[in-house]
């Protein structure tokens, strides 16, 4: 084999921490010049894969350092790819949005910060919509801390996985009605996740085209606190009917989700509304009564300030956590309950805004 042959096949094997694909195929490296002793190539490094030049770099000094007549190599800066196709828009970088095959519609669940229950909203959202006739999926993309296994009863169960790379399909777990998966199901309980942005990027692609939803009315994306990567990833990867903003009444809270809602709105994502979780606390042995225990009004406030809906006030209730944390969302083990009905009139809400035929 050629000594430019053998560098070209050395490179290939450097890849990308998102896609999984190689660098040269993707464009990243190229105009490999082999002189002995000096090897001189092209580093074409798009925006979002700056965090991974120093690795590639060092990598592609190390591989062709190893050939026996190089003893030196030259890197030269050259201009980004364009960004085309599934595998080049694995970091949330695409041209143009891509449908999931089998999803009539997209929503996302965000908030500004955590702690304002947003995972509850997504899961209660989800098994309500099931529960009102739709083919429903959750996408738990909160990649950092997955919680949606532990609250639909899952988190002891493996999904299954065939194939490898671009090929690779996994078949969501069935729970309330509702497909899933999610990070949690992949890794240890107590394994954390230490991932730079373009790894998270890659899989939350493959939770989207890479899992067999089958035929579903609508998949709902759990997202991460705040506005990084995750929610970029999602945003410009996959067409969304619409994102539900989840915010508590408390003025801490509200800022950082009037943030959260104006980064969709620039995204040129239509925001179906706000969600205004623990409006209320209603004792167990009081129900009559309701205390609001973060103020008051602040979802209707932050609704108004955007001009748009505000789609339901969520009450607290002791069977709201206990639900959670037994694999039972609140709206299927105490159906009757104030928070339950709120989560009903919710899923109405959406169900009417985004005009889903069950």
């Amino acid at each position: 084999m050629a000594i430019a042959e053998q560098a070209d096949e050395l490179l290939k094997g450097i890849v990308d921490a998102g896609s999984n694909r190689s660098v040269v195929d993707l464009g990243w490296l190229d105009r490999v010049r082999v002189d002995p002793p000096r090897a001189v190539l092209r580093l074409n490094l798009p925006g979002f894969a700056q965090g991974q030049r120093d690795r590639i770099v060092a990598e592609a000094r190390e591989r062709l350092l190893a050939l026996e007549t190089i003893q030196d190599v030259q890197i030269e800066l050259g201009t980004p790819p364009s960004q085309g196709g599934i595998g080049q828009a694995g970091h949330g970088q695409a041209a143009e949005r891509q449908p999931i095959p089998g999803v009539k519609q997209v929503i996302a669940v965000s908030s500004g910060k955590g702690g304002v229950g947003k995972s509850t909203v997504a899961v209660n959202l989800a098994c309500s919509m099931a529960k009102q006739g739709l083919r429903v999926g959750l996408l738990d993309a909160d990649i950092y801390g997955p919680n949606a296994p532990i609250m639909l009863g899952v988190a002891d169960q493996s999904p299954e996985v065939s194939g490898s790379g671009d090929d690779q399909r996994m078949i969501p777990l069935e729970s309330c009605g509702v497909a899933v998966v999610s990070m949690g199901l992949l890794i240890e309980e107590n394994q954390p996740v230490i991932w730079r942005g373009p790894m998270l990027n890659g899989i939350i692609r493959q939770f989207l085209y890479q899992v067999d939803w089958s035929d579903r009315d609508v998949v709902i994306v759990d997202l991460p606190p705040g506005t990084g990567d995750a929610q970029l990833s999602l945003a410009q990867a996959v067409p969304m009917a619409g994102v539900v903003i989840v915010t508590t009444p408390q003025k801490v809270a509200l800022q950082d989700a009037r943030r959260g809602l104006a980064m969709f709105l620039q995204l040129g994502v239509p925001v179906l509304g706000v969600v205004e979780n623990m409006s209320a606390f209603i004792p167990p042995d009081q129900p009559d009564k309701s205390y609001a225990l973060f103020g008051s009004g602040g979802g209707q406030t932050l609704a108004q300030a955007f001009d748009v809906p505000l789609l339901a006030q969520i009450p607290m209730e002791m069977a709201v956590q206990e639900g959670g944390d037994q694999g039972r969302p609140i709206c299927i083990s105490h159906p009757d309950s104030a928070s339950a009905q709120a989560f009903k009139e919710l899923a109405e809400s959406v169900r009417n805004s985004l005009q889903v035929i069950s």
